[in-house]
């Protein structure tokens, strides 16, 4: 479809789903611009002025609800698929036609034009960015939502649901600080997280894999910071979540590494409490042990990647500092993936981090002694001659400074 030029970001030059202000004056959405300055530059993209230390971003809250108002007017966007089945009869139904069959069909009953609906909506979230962003801005993800946790949730999910929940993962916002998100709070209800907790424990592979990856948002968005905490706090969530990090399926440990990761990043006492330390290092030897290893980039690779990434977060409070510590064989596992043979070393950084942080004061001197006899300073000195990242080398520097007196 044809859209209005105010409508497009100059950066992206796609229509805008979170527009934010500079104080220049151009407005930019919020994704793009937010790169942009992490990227070092400090100078407005289109009039190339200077925006000094403090760059600050304010919400075009008029130009957002004008592109909603323009997306609810029945625009028609081009279908990517020629072979769609068509919805009430129409070969390119508009969004606003999509939303509406959503809305009939939230009452929980499945049916065919529903189905219909949400592979259209999953075709547009795939193919399409522009797609991708007028669904957003039209408010396509609470009601998808909706269609996935509404009360009372089944042992299982049904085609209707789960084609759902994939189009919800398809929409959500890559930016953490994105006010979309927001709409992930209506999973605060006793009723959602009770739903939440069986479709980890009872859902089949690709529902699973899903919600982790779900979990791993609402750990990471900042509008779901609460949200988050009260996730983290449910001893019921983490007996459903830790069982997953070695699960037959590669797709659903990795999904679940990366979900305990975020989460212990955002709450690492609660990961604590509730027994993520020795499940994560059971995760580790699972990993390495013929499920893929640290550095051949395979999926088991990538769970012992995340896994240290989560230990990493653990170990930045205090009461996880004491927890690997005492966790028998804890150290001499992190001792052991700081660097690995033909490994790209993903999960260096993360391990060399965590034993910088385990060892560092009086209190761990037994930890200390513990890695020099793994052999950490052998290991740390291959790593710092090794192709790592700068970040990685740092923390090997870091590392071997606390060993320099013994």
């Amino acid at each position: 479809m044809s859209i209005p030029h105010l409508f497009r970001c100059p950066i992206s030059l796609d229509i805008f789903t979170d527009p934010v202000t500079l104080c220049t004056g151009q407005t930019y959405d919020r994704p793009c611009i937010e790169r942009w300055l992490a990227a070092g530059h400090r100078t407005c993209p289109v009039t190339m002025q200077p925006l000094g230390d403090a760059a600050a971003l304010v919400p075009n809250r008029t130009l957002r609800h004008l592109i909603e108002r323009w997306l609810s007017s029945d625009h028609h966007i081009p279908d990517p698929s020629a072979t769609a089945t068509d919805i009430d009869d129409a070969e390119e139904p508009s969004l606003a036609a999509l939303k509406r069959c959503l809305l009939q069909s939230n009452a929980g009953a499945n049916n065919a034009s529903t189905v219909a609906a949400l592979k259209k909506v999953a075709t547009l979230a795939s193919d399409s960015d522009v797609g991708r962003a007028c669904m957003l801005q039209l408010g396509f993800l609470p009601l998808l939502l909706q269609l996935v946790f509404h009360a009372p949730t089944p042992w299982d999910l049904s085609e209707q649901e789960e084609l759902a929940l994939q189009c919800a993962l398809s929409l959500l916002p890559s930016s953490p600080t994105s006010p979309h998100h927001d709409c992930l709070n209506m999973l605060r209800t006793e009723t959602t997280l009770a739903s939440f907790v069986r479709l980890l424990e009872r859902g089949r592979v690709r529902v699973k894999a899903g919600l982790c990856k779900l979990l791993e948002t609402i750990a990471t968005a900042a509008a779901t910071r609460e949200l988050a905490l009260a996730a983290a706090s449910s001893a019921r969530v983490w007996q459903a979540l830790l069982p997953l990090l070695q699960h037959g399926d590669e797709r659903v440990s990795c999904a679940a590494a990366r979900a305990v990761a975020a989460v212990c990043l955002a709450a690492g006492e609660h990961a604590v409490r509730h027994g993520a330390v020795p499940a994560l290092f059971k995760c580790l030897s699972w990993a390495s042990a013929g499920k893929g290893g640290v550095g051949n980039g395979s999926n088991g690779g990538s769970v012992a990647v995340s896994a240290l990434a989560a230990v990493e977060a653990v170990a930045g409070t205090e009461a996880g500092r004491r927890a690997v510590a005492r966790e028998p064989g804890a150290v001499r596992a992190l001792v052991r993936h700081v660097f690995v043979v033909s490994s790209r070393n993903e999960g260096s950084e993360h391990a060399v981090a965590a034993l910088v942080a385990v060892c560092r004061g009086e209190s761990t001197r037994a930890a200390r002694s513990e890695a020099v006899a793994a052999g950490v300073v052998t290991q740390a000195l291959l790593l710092l001659q090794s192709q790592c990242g700068a970040r990685a080398k740092a923390k090997a520097r870091s590392l071997l400074k606390l060993f320099k007196s013994m």
